[in-house]
């Protein structure tokens, strides 16, 4: 019999639904026996299945990406391990830390162990084309780092004063002109907000925002916190296939063109930093100096590097000083010490400057426990263990694992501070009720070759700030009843208002 061409494909063709329905039987079997057998590997099976945490967490990312979009990610922390310890399982690949031991492994270097890379898929994508100093790989960093340590050493630093002083200077009086004599109530988040931009403008730029000659935010400045939330969404969608697809779609609307509008105003305020003189010294001025050389900043690199020298540079001092007052005014006992401390040590203004600050003990370890129960970075920075696997804390970490200390949690732990929930900067000047404190648990700045540069800045600010505030004025909570603390963070906090009522202080003669 004549086999007819084609009869036997056609044969195959009439197959074709068999074959598909046979297919789709498979998957609707497999697809549920992945969902579940997942899940159970991760709880009992995985290489961290012996690491204490919810089942919840180790079973899947879920609540993990919860908790980043619900904005109470460091809260949350901190609670997890006041109930399961020092080593926490948060994700099914991942182990959040508490222990002072555990950031030297973590995020410094020692023999036989390089830096540990940043887990990316944490941090907000770089608003523009090129790495910044947050986001960047070793070599980057490194030459990042170089062009700009200059301007944050404490010899350049003493060499700006006259530009800082001047902006606080201008704060003072613009408080004293808002009270009028008598007593009025202000937003100080918004004042510290509009000093600290105005000081990193001139000091990274050449020229300031004018937040406080214009006692309102600069729209950059009013819009920087949406760049911030834009970050917990990207977090979310790197974990999932097609991120750079999905984002747009998750992310509202308002994050996302405001972030576009920081990005534009970034572009703006570089190229016309760029397109000035260099005889005055800024930040820029010793990039500017090596623009043509293979050890300069490509213009994308200023453009992003400029973001983040405004954000991490004003954003971080203005919530520790927000933090501090608060503090200060709920424990009525350090402020009257440190009111003390200040007022004895100085008869006028004009004697509060870098030099005299330093030598005020009191001031420091006020502001130092400030960082400690109100870290401006609340959250853990995450990093991936080595593929040879770790031994962090005294914990054996196989390769491949996300791990972090958690500012807030390890700060707040009564394993690592005595009476850790309440203000007491006495612990940070050698009372041997606080022997047994864990300083090392305490990192605010973070730790290791890529820790905050802008620390010496800082601190020269708060100092500063602080003192002048003291010295000028007696304060008071608007609502002393409101737990002004408890608010949402986006890796930095998400600060309401906070209302203080100022009164001119009396100056008394000293004898």
């Amino acid at each position: 019999m004549a086999v007819i061409p084609g009869l036997s494909a056609l044969s195959n063709m009439e197959d074709f639904p068999n074959i598909a329905l046979a297919l789709l039987k498979l998957s609707l079997t497999l697809i549920p026996l992945y969902l579940i057998g997942l899940p159970v590997y991760n709880i009992y099976f995985h290489p961290l299945a012996n690491y204490p945490g919810p089942k919840s967490m180790a079973a899947t990312r879920l609540p993990y990406i919860r908790m980043i979009l619900g904005g109470r990610f460091p809260q949350r922390i901190k609670a997890l391990h006041q109930q399961y310890g020092d080593v926490v399982r948060i994700a099914p690949d991942e182990l959040s830390f508490i222990d002072g031991a555990a950031w030297k492994p973590i995020y410094g270097t020692r023999v036989g162990h390089g830096q540990k890379p940043k887990d990316h898929r944490f941090y907000a994508p770089t608003p523009g084309e090129a790495p910044s100093i947050i986001v960047s790989n070793d070599a980057d960093h490194s030459r990042f780092r170089r062009l700009l340590s200059h301007a944050f050493s404490e010899s350049s630093l003493r060499s700006q004063e006259s530009i800082i002083k001047g902006y606080i200077d201008l704060l003072m009086q613009r408080l004293h002109e808002n009270i009028d004599g008598g007593i009025n109530t202000v937003d100080m988040v918004a004042w510290y907000n509009f000093t600290t931009f105005d000081i990193i403008g001139d000091l990274a730029f050449g020229e300031p925002f004018d937040c406080l000659k214009n006692s309102e935010y600069h729209q950059w400045v009013s819009i920087i916190f949406s760049s911030l939330k834009y970050g917990a969404y990207a977090n979310v969608s790197r974990r999932l296939p097609g991120s750079k697809y999905i984002l747009p779609y998750i992310t509202p609307r308002h994050v996302l063109s405001q972030r576009s509008a920081h990005l534009a105003l970034t572009k703006e305020k570089v190229q016309r930093r760029i397109g000035r003189s260099n005889e005055r010294p800024d930040f820029f001025g010793n990039i500017l100096k090596h623009q043509n050389t293979e050890k300069g900043f490509s213009i994308p690199e200023m453009i992003t590097n400029g973001s983040t020298l405004i954000i991490a540079g004003s954003e971080t001092t203005a919530t520790v000083l927000s933090g501090v007052t608060y503090l200060l005014l709920r424990n009525p006992r350090v402020l009257a010490k440190l009111q003390d401390e200040i007022r004895s040590a100085f008869t006028k203004e004009e004697e509060i400057t870098l030099e005299s600050c330093n030598k005020l003990e009191y001031c420091l370890a006020v502001l130092t426990e400030a960082l400690r129960v109100y870290p401006p970075v609340a959250v853990g920075l995450p990093r991936i263990v080595d593929a040879q696997g770790d031994m962090i804390a005294g914990n054996w970490i196989p390769g491949g694992t996300v791990v972090s200390v958690s500012h807030l949690a390890a700060s707040h732990s009564p394993a690592n501070f005595a009476d850790a929930e309440q203000f007491i900067p006495e612990r940070h000047l050698d009372n041997h009720r606080f022997a047994d404190d864990s300083k090392t648990a305490m990192q605010p700045f973070s730790f290791g070759p890529r820790n905050c540069i802008g620390r010496n800045l800082a601190y020269v600010e708060m100092r500063i700030i602080l003192a002048r505030m003291v010295f000028n004025f007696d304060m008071e909570l608007d609502q002393p009843e409101k737990d002004w603390m408890d608010h949402e963070c986006f890796v930095l906090w998400n600060k309401p208002k906070l209302m203080i009522k100022l009164k001119p202080r009396v100056h008394s003669k000293r004898s």
